[in-house]
């Protein structure tokens, strides 16, 4: 019996070289349009964004050379997609270390009414619009049923990355309507992926009943796994390396609970994305060292990582599309869509929440960033074979423009709300001020 075939044969020195090549050329490109954008006072991922597009169908996949630097070789094409999904996953983690569950705990009322609203409200109008959308935006395979619920999540999502550090630029997170929107963005997060899971094993495993009661009972048994048993393995499995004071151990032992809790939802016929968003949010919960090693690695990924993720994602775009009236009437409506129900959601949600005029559209504004998430939903969106290239398209131009368009409307609004001695004296708490 043969237990083990030949040697595997290695990576050919040219395919090697465009790899190289690739990576080295679109995270130059990547940076530097994003420090751009940022002098700019836009989101680094905006410059990050144009930095495919333009290497993209657009601009330079027009010109003869794109096919040596960006060949129609699938197997090319994996390598750089298989370092960008391990940049998207460490990413999605950390951001999962951002969610202040006791925040949420403390503030569930509020914070639970405001995100139904701006959940429920842009989710429905997605879904009822994914149905009215010509069927040249949907991909040749897709249910329609999957399509309408993924432009129904689209619409939805918030993007807690995005709001955080928006909050953060603008002295705004020590505010209540500050901790209100972060919370809020936190459930709209996890309600998100969630429902991308849903949207995935309905594309992969088709529309049936038996199926939709699987996939509810694997997400529960993940829900129950991470909130019942999953936060003292981890704690358990972390400790030798906060004892030891090894970090360099702990933000390893991290990485490894992080691909093995996505191996486990892509397993369940779930997205990864979502296994490691939860294991970033227990490793988050526990604080101290156990959150450190998530720290410690955010700054290469947010310099590294990240920014060659959303070049790779922007290699897919294609502006040209646009150029098409159906596609950007469509474009037109949904931009409108996303941003209207999403603040209207937020905003109808904090006044029933019984928060004040000012308060409730500070937080329909900040709510409606939608940046990395959207960027993240888009990319599987195309992967699953549920987008075109046109939508696909669509969707990262909601991503930009309403991640643009939130810091200003969120300065406009909190102009006229007073600080309170409550909100100053959590400021200092969080920069250590003691004036």
């Amino acid at each position: 019996m043969t237990f083990a075939a030949g040697p595997v044969p290695s990576i050919g020195a040219h395919q090697m070289l465009v790899f190289l090549l690739q990576i080295g050329v679109l995270l130059a490109a990547a940076v530097v349009l994003g420090r751009l954008a940022g002098r700019l006072s836009l989101p680094a991922l905006v410059g990050e964004l144009t930095a495919g597009v333009l290497f993209g169908p657009s601009l330079f996949g027009q010109l003869p050379v794109s096919h040596w630097l960006l060949p129609r070789d699938p197997a090319q094409t994996h390598l750089l997609t298989a370092v960008a999904q391990l940049g998207v996953l460490l990413l999605v983690a950390i951001t999962g270390a951002h969610i202040d569950l006791g925040l949420i705990r403390r503030r569930r009322g509020q914070i639970g009414i405001v995100s139904l609203g701006s959940v429920l409200l842009p989710l429905a109008a997605g879904f009822g619009l994914g149905f009215l959308l010509p069927d040249s935006l949907m991909a040749a395979a897709a249910d329609r049923h999957a399509f309408a619920l993924f432009v129904g999540v689209a619409v939805a999502v918030s993007a807690l990355p995005v709001i955080a550090k928006t909050l953060l630029d603008m002295r705004l997170l020590h505010r209540n309507v500050g901790q209100v929107i972060i919370g809020a963005a936190a459930i709209s997060d996890i309600v998100g992926w969630l429902l991308l899971s849903v949207v995935s094993a309905m594309v992969t495993k088709g529309l049936r009943a038996g199926m939709v009661l699987e996939s509810v009972g694997y997400l529960v048994a993940v829900l129950v796994f991470t909130l019942v048993a999953a936060r003292p393995i981890v704690r358990l499995l972390l400790r030798p390396a906060e004892r030891a004071h090894q970090p360099g151990a702990g933000v390893a032992t991290a990485v490894v609970l992080i691909m093995l809790f996505a191996a486990g939802t892509q397993a369940l016929g779930m997205e990864p994305i979502l296994g490691a968003f939860l294991c970033g949010t227990v490793i988050g919960s526990l604080g101290g060292a156990a959150r450190g090693f998530l720290d410690s690695m955010r700054p290469f990924v947010l310099s590294t990582l990240a920014p060659l993720f959303f070049a790779t994602a922007g290699l897919q775009v294609d502006l040209s599309a646009l150029g098409r009236p159906p596609v950007l009437l469509a474009a037109v409506v949904l931009v409108l869509v996303a941003v209207v129900t999403k603040f209207a959601g937020g905003y109808l949600g904090a006044r029933i929440a019984r928060l004040d005029h000012l308060e409730s559209v500070a937080i329909g504004a900040g709510l409606n960033a939608r940046g990395v998430v959207e960027i993240v939903v888009a990319t599987v969106g195309l992967q699953l074979g549920v987008l075109t290239t046109a939508t696909y398209t669509i969707v990262v131009l909601v991503a930009v423009l309403t991640s643009v368009m939130a810091p200003p409307l969120l300065r406009h609004s909190t102009r006229g709300v007073p600080e309170t001695a409550v909100e100053i004296e959590r400021e200092r708490e969080y920069t250590g001020r003691r004036d």
